[in-house]
């Protein structure tokens, strides 16, 4: 009787091995996920990094080794170091706008506390709205010809679009208008967050204002808007829609970012070799521009 004992508490006894229709289960079920990585992300990152090294053109890719020769020639056209330098300045201008405004409306809808709901649902209509479409009203805005800025001011010729000097922070100002409701989300959810009794305690003993907002707002959010201003930097970065549809490019190269430029080269001049090579290198600067912000936020979130 022991031994029979023995024997079915061994049995019942877990095996530690997975059954194998368990494992051809679990493999099934991972497999769209596997393969749309791969199809997504893996294969158009090869491809990218094969044309860069190689003479590729839009119907014939990967005709001839060049090694470093496209990388050499773009870091030595003037017009795509351009680029990448516009480009930067614009995300980080662009980025820090919003998330400053974002800031100052999420405070300001936070300590509303009636109106909030009406506000949260109209700064969701830019953030809903297509890039296409806001670059559209946007030009409309800024159409010397009977556009808003000029019904507004009609005694100034005002023509941003058409202009070098503007043509960018034209653009930027639509940029601004469709991404801050999204910062504001982000920082007034982190507001609701807060430890209502600390924030009392504080006004108890004498913090208000700008004290009570960066001794004890500022500390608790500051993760959060170091969050959402790397997002942001990402978004400002990878600009198309709006300079597309508000300028293509010009006037000249004023307004030539360098996704723009990389469209350009691709699908006008159909040289794929180059627009990969431009591809790699601003994949690196805009790794290396984010990387500092990810770090802060991290640093921010422990502290």
């Amino acid at each position: 009787m022991a031994d029979a004992s023995s024997i079915r508490s061994r049995s019942a006894r877990p095996s530690g091995r997975v059954p194998r229709r368990a494992g051809a289960s679990a493999l099934l079920l991972t497999a769209p996920t596997i393969l749309s990585i791969v199809v997504l992300g893996a294969y158009p990152l090869l491809f990218v990094l094969a044309a860069a090294f190689t003479d590729s053109t839009l119907g014939r890719p990967f005709q001839e080794w060049v090694g470093t020769a496209n990388l050499e020639t773009i870091l030595s056209d003037a017009d795509v170091v351009a680029s990448f330098a516009r480009t930067v300045v614009y995300a980080v201008v662009v980025a820090v706008a919003s998330v400053v405004l974002g800031v100052a409306i999420a405070v300001a809808l936070e300590r509303a506390t009636r109106s909030g709901a009406v506000v949260r649902t109209l700064l969701l209509l830019p953030l809903i709205t297509p890039p296409v479409v806001v670059g559209t009203l946007w030009k409309l805005v800024f159409n010397p010809g009977g556009g808003l800025l000029a019904t507004v001011l009609p005694g100034i010729s005002l023509a941003p679009l058409s202009t070098t000097a503007w043509a960018l922070p034209a653009i930027g100002l639509a940029d601004v208008w469709q991404w801050t409701p999204l910062i504001v989300i982000l920082v007034y959810a982190a507001l609701l967050a807060q430890d209502a009794s600390v924030r009392e305690a504080a006004s108890l003993d004498g913090a208000h204002g700008i004290g009570l907002f960066r001794n004890i707002t500022w500390p608790a959010i500051a993760g959060t808007v170091l969050a959402a201003l790397f997002i942001r930097l990402v978004v400002a970065m990878k600009v198309f829609d709006l300079v597309f549809v508000m300028t293509s490019g010009g006037p000249g190269q004023a307004s030539t970012v360098t996704t723009y430029l990389i469209q350009q080269v691709a699908l006008k001049e159909f040289d794929i070799g180059r627009a990969s090579a431009i591809t790699i290198v601003f994949a690196v600067i805009v790794t290396a521009v984010t990387l500092v912000v990810a770090v802060l936020a991290r640093k921010a979130r422990h502290d």
